[in-house]
This record gives C-alpha cells, structure tokens and sequence, in this order.
C-alpha cells in the first residue's frame, strides 16, 4: 500500500526545448514522496514524449571557451533585476538551473515548491583535472512562504560526464 511507504503524485509537464524556445516536449512525471523522512529526497520517474534535441556541440563550445579563459569567470545577478540574461552567461544560468535542481529535490516535501529566483554570485574554480568547477550562491524563491532562501552549491560539470553537486548548503542570508 502506497500510503504505508509515502504520498505519490502524478505530474503532466510541458519542457521547453533549450536550444529552441519555441519548441516544447511533454512528460510525466511520476513522484513518490517518502513518508517521516526529512533526508532523503522523493523518488521521480519521468517519461519524455517526443525528442530532446542534442546539446552536444553548444556544450562542446561552451566548454573550450571557458576551460581557455586566462581568469576565472566570476558574475553576479543572473537574470538581472529586469529578467534579462546575457547569450553569453546562459550556459552558466543553465548549469544552475542544474544544480539547483539537485537543491530543491534534496529540501523538498509536500508542503514546498521552490523556484530558482537568481543567480546572485557565481565564481569559476580552477582544477587540475578535466572537470570545470562552478560555485554558485543561488537564490531560491519558496513559493508556498514566500521566503527568498540563499544556497551555496559547488557544481561539476564535464561536457561527457554531465553535471555532479559535491556540496550544497544553506547560506548566510548577505552571502554572495
């Protein structure tokens, strides 16, 4: 029974394709919300209708343009206080879009919908090995109390091996 393990939900998305924001795809999603269990986070199933479409050459690009930076890219207020994101810093805004994903569904319950607000500081770190590291001070948006909540994650990302969160934590509300 269901209700012995936890609450399941059934969910009919719409996502926006990222390289065509005129095309979207449909899916499913299927949620199962663990019961008394404030640290692990629901178990999702999604089914995609239709094609994504590869990404592999715009992460390719993006990739060798910032392993070749000479400084580390550093930005801040992404999207800006009008809602606009520079074609450059989309890749990065994408990338913690990614890691705040992870947040949300790490933090979430039944009682909580967040949404990610902005990027209020995100830092480039050198590494010694293939991996870009990205640490990033987001703003999440709690719908449901309306709190603004800052996280600080540290996001990997390899255009082969995908996206990694090591660490993610609750910020000091004037973090940046």
């Amino acid at each position: 029974d269901i209700d012995d393990v936890g609450h399941k939900y059934y969910l009919e998305l719409e996502l926006e394709d990222v390289l065509d924001k005129d095309r979207t795809v449909n899916c499913t999603a299927e949620v199962l919300y663990h019961l008394g269990s404030k640290t692990s986070a629901p178990d999702v199933q999604v089914t995609v209708q239709g094609e994504l479409r590869s990404t592999e050459e715009a992460d390719k690009e993006f990739y060798n343009r910032i392993r070749s930076l000479e400084k580390e890219l550093v930005a801040e207020n992404i999207p800006d206080s009008h809602g606009n994101v520079p074609p450059e810093l989309e890749p990065i805004h994408l990338l913690a879009w990614v890691a705040s994903g992870y947040v949300i569904w790490q933090n979430s319950t039944e009682n909580t919908k967040f949404h990610l607000a902005q990027v209020k500081h995100v830092k480039q770190v050198k590494r010694s090995d293939e991996d870009l590291q990205f640490d990033f001070v987001v703003l999440l948006h709690e719908m449901v109390s309306q709190e603004v909540l800052p996280w600080e994650v540290t996001l990997l990302w390899h255009p082969q091996h995908g996206a990694r969160v090591p660490q993610s934590c609750a910020a000091a509300a004037g973090s940046s």
